[in-house]
């Protein structure tokens, strides 16, 4: 998603708040730009986009700006455009001006990059003139380059004429094909359009018209095509390696699973049916839409059977069939588990997210099994199926669909959860947990809050197609509800994820938002003034730790006086003088917040960094040992 100017400022007002992730890229470009920028780039274009800000660097959650100049700048953008138009550097320029931003507040400038994603057609998007040696995707790690076998899928996904399941399978006779499917997809079929001219045609001369069996004009060669034995298929045909061997669909029915079991119900190849995808399809289907409620509905004077969650589940289903990878490992998995709908395929999108749930544009990686599942009435071309899933869960007010993307193996997964948005018993577990009315936040946090606590914890992720916002725009919504105690993080960037806090904590009814830990008393108020104290005056500290200092070394307690003051006048910390420093004014429980500003340190570096180790090595103990993200944690150097 390309950030507006809007975002892009608000973006910059809360930059302390935000980290990298898959979608944003800092770099340090005061000496030029750097090589890692095109890695980036590639790796944005094959995979979902993303912003790329030259001009400052993150290291150990701590974001540096390089204070690059106009002369750099120019440069820099010089360079930049120069690569881009390159086909030495780059083999496609995706970027247009308006992708190209510098953007200055106060002292600060820097140059914001829109990497937009490439389209099917365009990838893959890779440096120098190899693409098997120069393409890159995004993942939870950062950029990666991609495999041999990873980089022929996208050239086979590019190819829009000559699709995977068109391709003639050679040797495949008519023994390979199951006849009782092919009748009961006429049949379907004969239901869907009862006045359809193919209705007359011989099985051979059907199998044709719907692309199950096709000649070459080119080369004259005939056959079985890998969508028609697919669909209609014997078992041992379908998974020959000269077809599709990865192909395996199952599916398990999780629900109020007894020790011992992993499901209560499944359909996978077992030998009792011809595992095709037809067969799949009438077995699983009815299964999966027996699980949600039928209500009675009447549209004009009819009755309509099919309610809008079954409508949206069918649409789920055949997209999982028709979107499918099948040169990938991986199998057609569905599940049914504590409410929640999970389907998964082998392979990545072809579209971006929002495009898929906006809908109006029809990209099918099979576009062979898509005709044929649009014969029996499921499947429509027009690039609606995201839109009637959201429809069909928003009419029962269920919680929002999401799709996660997976990589190494490729494969997505699309969750359902057949769970009510804001129930009144979220609210009234919220209310108490939180000690205020949640009704009177603002609805983006009404549902952050619920999702938190209907599913333990969450991410950046998760929340992305539940609140219409960037990445980044949830980042700083999240960073700023940590700050009002309202959530806790864990983690640390790409993987952080965020909690509700512990059920003994309250808030300030006064300031709806503001959390006070209920086992903190007034003293908090005295270690807060003793900070102001030992800022003015650092022999105050050097009294405080006495009993820390003698228990640990024999060395004269103003001598420590004078080394921590040292300490202190430096910019730099050595790790010694870090962890010194720490210990000498941790001698009474203290929390990294007020830690931070003692030493004038970063909380996320002494949080992700220093105490970590200190811990760790023993030299440290908290206060609540068996909740290291309690909101209220404190530190005090180990007696031990």
């Amino acid at each position: 998603m390309v950030l507006t100017g809007l975002q892009t400022e608000a973006l910059f007002k809360h930059l302390e708040d935000v980290h990298e992730n898959d979608e944003l890229e800092f770099k340090a470009a005061k000496g030029g730009l750097p090589h890692s920028f095109w890695e980036t780039y590639s790796s944005f274009a094959n995979t979902n986009g993303g912003l790329i800000v030259l001009g400052i660097s993150e290291k150990h959650g701590v974001l540096r700006y390089d204070g690059i100049d106009d002369q750099t700048i120019d440069k820099l953008l010089k360079n930049l455009w120069s690569g881009v138009n390159n086909r030495n550097t780059v083999n496609i320029n995706l970027l247009s001006n308006k992708d190209v931003e510098v953007y200055e507040s106060e002292s600060i400038k820097v140059i914001v990059v829109n990497v937009p994603r490439a389209d099917r057609d365009q990838r893959p998007v890779y440096l120098g003139l190899d693409p098997y040696s120069g393409t890159y995707k995004r993942g939870y790690e950062g950029d990666f380059k991609c495999t041999r076998a990873e980089v022929q899928r996208m050239f086979a996904d590019a190819d829009i004429i000559h699709t995977f399941d068109k391709r003639i399978l050679e040797g495949f006779t008519s023994e390979d094909i199951d006849t009782p499917s092919v009748k009961q997809y006429r049949q379907l079929f004969n239901i869907a359009k009862p006045d359809h001219v193919w209705s007359s045609l011989d099985d051979m001369s059907f199998l044709e018209k719907i692309g199950a069996y096709r000649k070459d004009r080119q080369t004259g060669k005939a056959g079985f095509t890998i969508a028609g034995m697919l669909m209609f298929g014997k078992g041992s045909a379908i998974t020959d390696d000269l077809c599709v061997p990865y192909f395996f669909p199952d599916y398990r029915n999780e629900t109020d699973i007894a020790d011992g079991q992993r499901w209560i119900d499944r359909i996978y190849p077992d030998g009792t049916w011809e595992a095709n995808l037809f067969q799949f399809y009438l077995r699983t289907l009815p299964r999966l839409q027996s699980i949600l409620p039928k209500p009675f509905r009447l549209e004009g004077n009819q009755r309509v059977d099919m309610s809008p969650a079954q409508i949206a589940i069918r649409e789920v289903f055949v997209n999982l069939c028709v979107h499918a990878d099948y040169k990938a490992q991986g199998s057609l998995l569905v599940r049914f588990n504590n409410g929640t709908f999970i389907f998964s395929n082998p392979g990545d999108m072809l579209v971006s997210q929002e495009q898929f749930f906006e809908g109006g544009e029809s990209i099918c990686r099979n576009p062979t099994l898509q005709n044929m599942f649009m014969m029996l009435g499921p499947a429509e071309k027009a690039g609606s199926g995201g839109s009637k899933i959201l429809e069909g869960w928003r009419y029962n007010n269920w919680r929002a669909p999401f799709i996660i993307q997976r990589y190494r193996p490729d494969k997505v997964e699309f969750y359902l959860p057949m769970e009510s948005i804001m129930p009144k018993s979220i609210i009234d577990e919220l209310d108490i947990r939180l000690g205020i009315d949640i009704k009177s936040l603002p609805s983006d946090y009404q549902l952050v809050l619920a999702v938190a606590l209907a599913e333990k914890q969450i991410s950046n992720e998760r929340l992305r197609y539940i609140l219409d916002l960037h990445k980044s725009e949830i980042t700083i919504l999240l960073q700023q509800m940590c700050k009002q105690k309202l959530l806790i993080s864990d983690g640390y960037g790409r993987g952080t994820t965020y909690m509700l806090p512990t059920v003994n904590d309250s808030v300030d009814k006064r300031n709806p938002g503001t959390v006070i830990p209920t086992n903190v008393d007034t003293s908090t108020t005295n270690v807060d003034t003793s900070i102001t104290n030992v800022d003015t005056s650092i022999t105050n500290v050097d009294t405080s730790t006495t009993n820390v200092d003698t228990s640990t070394t024999n060395e004269d307690t103003s001598v420590f006086s004078e080394r921590l003051q040292a300490i202190l006048k430096k910019q730099r910390f050595s790790l010694h003088e870090m962890i010194f420093a720490v210990c000498e004014i941790s001698s009474n429980w203290i929390s990294i917040q007020q830690m931070a500003q003692l030493l004038h340190k970063d909380e996320k570096y002494l949080k992700n960094t220093v105490i970590p180790r200190l811990l760790g090595d023993g030299i440290l103990e908290r206060e609540f040992p068996l909740t290291p993200n309690h909101p209220s944690q404190r530190y005090k150097k180990s007696n031990g």
